[in-house]
């Protein structure tokens, strides 16, 4: 087994063991490899030691990986910010986004998706902390957005999605993925049928899956340190 699949399979294992500390079943947290600013050989290496579904940050860099490995059954995630001059980039090449935090961009996505693919799976991002300068819908607009996507074709609306700051300790991140969950519910609640809650990452993944992950983001624990972009 390579490096990477040995990490991968602790990271399944921290995965198990915070379902069931947690009181809930391993399959209902499916587990997003990201790959951004790794070569497409470590992509492989994964894809070989059974990991599917990777998530990238910068759609250039992405770009090359999805063309060298294209005759590979891969899901590719788009979790990184999208200008609207790459919407057509990624509404042909991505199968999810996670990322959506403004209506432009969810309008052109769902314009620029070629009708012979299926519906892109999309997330909306949430600033769930408040942060100044991070990227995602604030809360309270979040209900609105929503709707506006739903009704959009092309696009199938998933679940929210959010990148906190990292917290202290388990109970910090708790408090600020619990709001992310109680938005979820209160948006399902509302009529929209959500079924992913993208949360938790690396550092936080324990905290995420007890407040309800459905998905968890996990980068460097399968990777190993990031080595200079790709993208630069």
């Amino acid at each position: 087994m390579t490096i990477i699949g040995e990490n991968l399979a602790r990271v399944h294992k921290r995965i198990v063991a915070a379902c069931h500390t947690a009181g809930r079943d391993p399959s209902e947290v499916s587990l997003l490899a990201v790959s951004k600013s790794m070569a497409a050989q470590a992509v492989a290496k994964a894809l070989a030691a059974g990991q599917q579904a990777f998530g990238e940050n910068y759609i250039q860099e992405a770009l090359v990986k999805i063309a060298a490995l294209s005759q590979l059954n891969i899901e590719w995630h788009c979790i990184g910010p999208i200008q609207s001059n790459k919407t057509r980039l990624v509404a042909e090449n991505f199968d999810w986004v996670q990322s959506i935090d403004r209506l432009k961009i969810a309008q052109r996505l769902s314009e620029q998706r070629p009708l012979h693919l299926a519906p892109l799976q999309v997330c909306i991002q949430v600033n769930i902390d408040g942060g100044a300068s991070k990227a995602g819908v604030m809360p309270e607009e979040a209900l609105v957005l929503a709707r506006q996507i739903a009704a959009l074709p092309q696009l199938r609306l998933r679940g929210l999605m959010t990148i906190p700051e990292p917290a202290p300790d388990f109970d910090s991140a708790c408090s600020v993925h619990l709001k992310t969950r109680t938005l979820f519910n209160a948006l399902r609640r509302d009529g929209l049928p959500l079924d992913t809650l993208s949360m938790g990452m690396s550092d936080d993944l324990e905290a995420a899956i007890h407040c309800g992950s459905t998905l968890v983001r996990v980068g460097s624990a399968i990777f190993g340190p990031r080595p200079r972009a790709l993208h630069l």
